[in-house]
């Protein structure tokens, strides 16, 4: 099996899924993708790209929360094959049997049956009401906004005169989603801390890199512009 990230979580690259597929199933792969940084981030098209399956969490791009539940892509020419090796639970069961304990596992077609227990309902309504917003707005929207808001952060930061920092994200904005992250050099994690205190909220990985995203959904123009001018004054 060839599991990866479909959008790397430390540089953000967005990374061409069909190709990798390709060259899995040149090889006898199972492919898989991660999508916890690319659901509600970028489109995969997962279908089309012809993996054999993804799967994410909720709680990033589709503003969940921690702890909710996951998703689940299985292409369609598995969705028949009751011979795949799966973890079984009793909610990948078939519907109408599924309480009748005496009858043999009987498993759903489709990314269902991958089902281990019944979804946190509570969890679920923040799903629904985030879904709801995606639904009026659209990904192809989403997206396009997207581009502009990492080009314009991009152009910024490259504005900034010193040779302290690199932005580590391709520069194509096909090749990543809204994520940035910055190199800084000889910085530790209280540059990090600076940029909270002043209600700009990114994320730190080890040894020197501040993970930036702008998200589309909520995020301006305007605060990106206002970021950078506090990241200035810091550096």
């Amino acid at each position: 099996m060839l599991l990866i990230g479909g959008v790397n979580y430390y540089t953000g690259q967005y990374l061409d899924i069909k190709k990798i597929a390709a060259l899995g199933h040149a090889k006898s792969c199972i492919v898989g993708i991660d999508l916890a940084h690319g659901a509600g981030n970028v489109s995969p098209e997962l279908h089309d790209s012809g993996v054999d399956f993804a799967a994410w969490c909720t709680y990033k791009y589709l503003n969940s929360g921690p702890g909710s539940l996951a998703g689940l892509f299985v292409h369609e020419r598995h969705a028949k094959n009751r011979n795949l090796p799966r973890f079984a639970g009793w909610w990948n069961h078939n519907k109408e049997t599924r309480f009748n304990m005496r009858q043999p596992f009987d498993v759903m077609p489709g990314a269902e049956g991958w089902q281990l227990s019944n979804p946190p309902i509570l969890s679920m309504a923040a799903i629904k009401a985030s879904l709801d917003m995606f639904d009026l707005v659209g990904m192809k929207a989403l997206r396009k906004k997207s581009e502009k808001l990492t080009g314009y952060f991009e152009f910024l930061i490259q504005q900034i005169d010193t040779d302290r920092i690199k932005i580590i994200t391709p520069s194509n904005p096909k090749e990543r989603g809204c994520q940035l992250s910055i190199q800084v050099k000889d910085a530790d994690k209280s540059l990090h801390q600076k940029l909270m205190d002043k209600n700009v909220i990114t994320d730190w990985r080890e040894p020197d890199v501040i993970r930036c995203a702008p998200v589309p959904m909520y995020n301006s123009f305007k605060d990106v512009y206002e970021m950078v001018a506090i990241l200035k004054t810091l550096l």
